[in-house]
């Protein structure tokens, strides 16, 4: 009965060393954290300032890259999907000497929602016209597959 207690006790013990001796598994990566709403601000900042600058400079390519496909336009000539927002910008017969953006202020919806307002001063013309020298302007923003996308956007002239 000791040879079988002392072989018991010797047989876990080498069990328990070699558990010991196992590697343990490493924990799964953790998942990236989400984007910071500073982040996310700073982004729908960029963006807006980049669709300006694509106006200025009659570059259609930042409007097809930072709309989203469901986006809306809302202007004194109507309300305008995407494709037509495209082709005006193709098409456009707009001359833009400056602009700038102010009182930027973005409000988040939802956490994948944002809205941002401001005033946007211009010294341009399209089709001959001056265009309002000042406007009270507005997005709103969508966060698709880890990019933020205008979904719509309106503008009002300033008094």
């Amino acid at each position: 009965m000791k040879r079988f207690s002392l072989l018991l006790l010797v047989t876990l013990a080498c069990v328990a060393i070699t558990q010991a001796q196992q590697p343990t598994a490493s924990p799964s990566p953790a998942p990236k954290p989400a984007m910071s709403r500073a982040q996310s601000q700073k982004m729908i900042i960029a963006t807006e300032q980049k669709l300006w600058n694509a106006w200025k400079n009659k570059d259609v390519k930042p409007f097809r890259a930072n709309l989203s496909a469901d986006s809306l336009q809302v202007s004194d000539s109507g309300v305008a999907d995407k494709a037509t927002i495209v082709k005006s910008m193709e098409g456009t017969d707009c001359e833009v000497r400056s602009f700038s953006l102010s009182d930027i202020k973005v409000v988040f919806l939802a956490s994948n929602v944002a809205m941002i307002t401001y005033k946007g001063t211009q010294d341009a013309t399209c089709g001959g016209q001056t265009v309002p020298p000042a406007v009270w302007a507005s997005s709103t923003y969508v966060l698709r597959g880890g990019r933020w996308l205008a979904a719509s956007h309106q503008e009002t002239p300033a008094k």
